[in-house]
């Protein structure tokens, strides 16, 4: 009998390779990505840009470093690099943009085994890296003071964002526009229309599951339902801001770092739509990112949990009790 073979994830059952499926994953972004640049110009296409360049000379350098062949054409780096650049507002400056995009693909991911092997979403834990060593940061803002392109105010549409209002009590804009399209925020923050677009494309090619997404985004409208009459906030808006749907749709998701198995993505779901009310709850800082990549380390628990039971397995020999 032939020794069983392991590989990391992902496990696609369809006659897809990897590049494959990165590419329809950044096919899906095209819609968001378009938005974003018809509200923000040329910033919002800089950041993507400078994020991706970042993103294929980072693993081009950890590759080289560790002697491992080049990988670029798998498209798994300049996805991760794509998917940061969305998480910042589009004026945010190259230097922060391009170190988050460094952590993301260089240390999360290269550093962990490459492909497959990372425990957190690469995306998401480059953008907290922001939050969770701001002296890094601030020691580049230092360095890289005025070096940032002096976009015209033509170019680039400025507001608070919709999550910020909401919080301070501020009269918010229609439903409507909120999930059509509204500035502000981060760049995958604009629409929801364009992300569930996307996400409905992945469906269709079968990347993704629409369970995943509709039991984050359900446990948090049904939290906020709940909690309406002690915060006031009403539970469509709290839904249609910040980037719940960006995370749920495409970082939730994520094949590597989410459970395989249908319970465990439940249970996944349900416990970072919890956590998502709860960040939201208790400070300023948008808690998607965060409840995510919680999440994302209780995956390997989750899954022994949520496992189905093997034939191939000796069961055990039964116990023997004396009379």
């Amino acid at each position: 009998m032939s020794k069983p073979v392991y590989t990391p994830p992902p496990h696609l059952k369809e006659e897809a390779t990897v590049s494959d499926a990165m590419r329809d994953v950044m096919k899906a972004l095209i819609p968001i990505i378009l938005v974003a640049v018809y509200f923000y110009g040329l910033p919002a296409l800089f950041t993507i840009v400078v994020c991706l360049a970042a993103a294929a000379l980072t693993e081009l350098i950890f590759r080289k470093a560790m002697s491992k062949k080049p990988a670029l054409n798998d498209y798994s780096a300049l996805l991760t690099g794509l998917l940061v650049a969305l998480c910042f507002a589009a004026t945010t400056p190259w230097w922060k943009a391009a170190m988050a995009t460094f952590i993301a693909v260089g240390i999360v991911k290269e550093l962990m085994g490459g492909l497959g092997w990372n425990r957190f979403n690469p995306a998401l834990l480059g953008r907290v890296s922001v939050f969770l060593i701001p002296g890094l940061y601030a020691w580049l803002n230092t360095q890289f003071a005025g070096l940032q392109p002096a976009f015209s105010s033509v170019d680039v549409v400025t507001q608070a964002t919709p999550l910020a209002m909401m919080h301070q009590g501020m009269e918010m804009p229609s439903y409507l526009q909120l999930f059509l399209a509204n500035p502000g925020g981060a760049m995958g923050e604009v629409s929801p229309l364009a992300l569930l677009l996307g996400g409905a494309f992945l469906v269709y090619k079968k990347h993704i599951n629409w369970k995943l997404p509709a039991v984050i985004i359900g446990v948090v409208f049904l939290l906020g339902l709940v909690l309406m009459p002690v915060t006031g906030v009403d539970p469509l808006q709290y839904i249609l801001t910040g980037g719940l749907f960006l995370g749920a749709i495409f970082m939730a998701t994520d094949w590597v770092t989410s459970p395989i198995t249908a319970k465990g993505k439940i249970i996944f779901g349900i416990c970072i739509g919890i956590l998502i009310v709860v960040f939201r709850g208790i400070g300023p800082v948008e808690g998607v990112a965060f409840a995510i990549l919680i999440m994302n380390a209780f995956v390997p628990l989750i899954e022994r949990a949520t496992k189905r039971p093997s034939f191939s397995e000796p069961k055990p020999a039964p116990t023997v009790t004396e009379k």
